[in-house]
């Protein structure tokens, strides 16, 4: 049996990635994406924390979490965010894959994969980096060709907060659209 160790700093900087069920593309939907923000926001209402900052894929997602000063519990966060996203989709008929008998025996969906990753911030250095690769992620998966061209990220936020200029990462060559609002996950998330 596999022993799973987490980092659990109070008050800590966490980047998650949590990934479909057989990566099936889920968040290609959008009103899965707006099922999403909801969940989130009813989550941070239970147990608030900030989004530093977020990427939403097809088939998954890039977080990083800041937790209040004397918490440490991203663990309990991921797992009801989880299950208050799977039960939004009750009904919908979400997806027609075998589920394995070790998955209904836990009484897991086909929404997500078992685990999560996770990653403590160490320092500003660390969270730069976790920022860079979740603002270039769709670039890196071919889903655009610029960061400032995908919708369903955090990449706005920080370009307002003088972080990024516009064009990084920028490979269009076009003239640079206006950043929409709407491209702000953690303003949005309260929809």
């Amino acid at each position: 049996m596999s022993h799973y160790r987490r980092s659990y700093v109070p008050g800590g900087v966490f980047f998650l990635t949590l990934v479909t069920y057989r990566s099936i593309p889920l968040f290609s939907e959008v009103e899965n994406i707006s099922r999403l923000r909801k969940a989130i926001a009813k989550m941070r209402q239970e147990k608030p924390f900030d989004i530093t900052a977020a990427v939403v894929l097809p088939d998954h997602l890039h977080l990083i979490w800041t937790l209040p000063a004397n918490d440490s519990d991203y663990s309990q966060r991921v797992s009801r965010f989880k299950v208050l996203f799977t039960r939004s989709l009750r009904g919908k008929s979400a997806f027609s894959v075998e589920i394995s008998a070790s998955r209904r025996k836990h009484r897991e969906s086909d929404v997500w994969q078992r685990r999560f990753w996770e990653h403590t911030i160490r320092d500003e250095d660390d969270l730069n980096k976790h920022l860079d690769y979740i603002h270039y992620n769709p670039v890196k998966h071919g889903l655009v060709s610029c960061p400032h061209l995908w919708i369903y990220c955090s990449f706005d936020k920080w370009v307002k907060a003088g972080r990024y200029q516009v064009d990084w990462g920028c490979h269009c060559g076009a003239n640079l659209p206006q950043v929409p609002d709407f491209r702000d996950l953690e303003d949005k998330v309260g929809e």
